[in-house]
C-alpha cells in the first residue's frame, strides 16, 4: 500500500472519530419538553345544603306573670353559601337563607297559644381555616358575625297586637368538612351556632324583652369548587 493510500485511510478514520465528538459539543436546537401544567384552583367555592334550624326555647320578658315560657318552632330550609379563599387555608364564607318560625306561649302564658309568626333572614359572614393535610377529607373551623332581620311578622293571637321584632347582631361559630370526589365536586357537612337574641314588643309595648333564639344550624349538601 503506497503512502498516498495510507494517508487517505488515516484521514477517513480520524474523521469518523472526530465528527461525533464535534456534534456532541454543538448547542442543541431541540426544544426541551414543556413541563405538565399544574391544575390551578379558583378561589371561589359554592355549597348548596339542606339546613335544619333548631332555636333555643327561651325568652326574657317583662309584663308577663312569673313562670312563663316560650316555644320556638324548628325549621328545615335550603341554604346557599359562597366562599372565597384568601390563601390555600384561609377563606371567607357568606351564608344565605331564610327560616320561618312560630313563637308560642308556655307555662303561665300557655293560654296565648300561637303568639306570633315571623321569617328570619340571617346572612352570616365567617372567617374560616381549612385543614389541607388529609387528602380528600378537608375539615375547617370558622368564626364570624351574624345580622338577622325579621319580616312577614304576623300576630297569631289578637291580644299580642301590635307586635314587632327588631333586627339583631350576634357572633357565629362553625365547624364542618368537605369530602372532595375530584377537583370540583364534593360533599359537605356543616354545623353552626349563632347567638341570635332579637328584642320583641307585644301588645303595643305592654310586653317587652328578648327571645333567645340562639339556633343550632346543621346542614349537609353539595360542594362545588370552580
Amino acid at each position: 500500500m503506497n503512502i498516498t493510500l495510507k494517508a487517505a485511510l488515516s484521514a477517513i478514520l480520524l474523521s469518523a472519530v472526530a465528527l461525533p465528538a464535534a456534534a456532541a459539543d454543538l448547542p442543541s436546537t431541540k426544544a426541551p419538553l414543556a413541563p405538565a401544567l399544574a391544575y390551578s384552583q379558583s378561589p371561589w367555592m359554592i355549597r348548596v345544603r339542606a339546613l335544619g334550624v333548631m332555636p333555643e326555647q327561651k325568652a326574657t320578658l317583662t309584663g308577663v306573670p312569673a313562670g312563663y315560657g316560650v316555644s320556638v318552632t324548628n325549621s328545615l330550609v335550603p341554604e346557599l353559601d359562597i366562599s372565597y379563599f384568601l390563601t390555600k387555608n384561609i377563606a371567607l364564607e357568606l351564608i344565605l337563607g331564610v327560616t320561618p318560625h312560630e313563637i308560642k306561649g308556655k307555662g303561665t302564658i300557655a293560654a296565648l297559644g300561637d303568639i306570633v309568626a315571623t321569617t328570619a333572614l340571617p346572612p352570616t359572614l365567617t372567617l374560616q381555616y381549612h385543614f389541607t393535610d388529609f387528602g380528600a377529607f378537608k375539615p375547617y373551623i370558622g368564626i364570624g358575625v351574624n345580622y338577622t332581620t325579621y319580616f312577614n311578622t304576623t300576630v297569631k293571637n289578637p291580644g299580642a297586637a301590635p307586635a314587632s321584632i327588631k333586627p339583631s347582631w350576634g357572633i357565629a361559630g362553625q365547624i364542618g368538612f368537605d369530602y372532595m370526589f375530584d377537583q370540583h365536586w364534593g360533599f359537605n357537612v356543616d354545623v353552626k351556632k349563632i347567638l341570635m337574641e332579637p328584642s320583641v314588643s307585644l301588645a303595643g309595648g305592654a310586653v317587652t324583652g328578648k327571645v333567645n333564639l340562639n339556633p343550632w344550624l346543621i346542614g349537609a349538601g353539595v360542594t362545588y369548587r370552580f
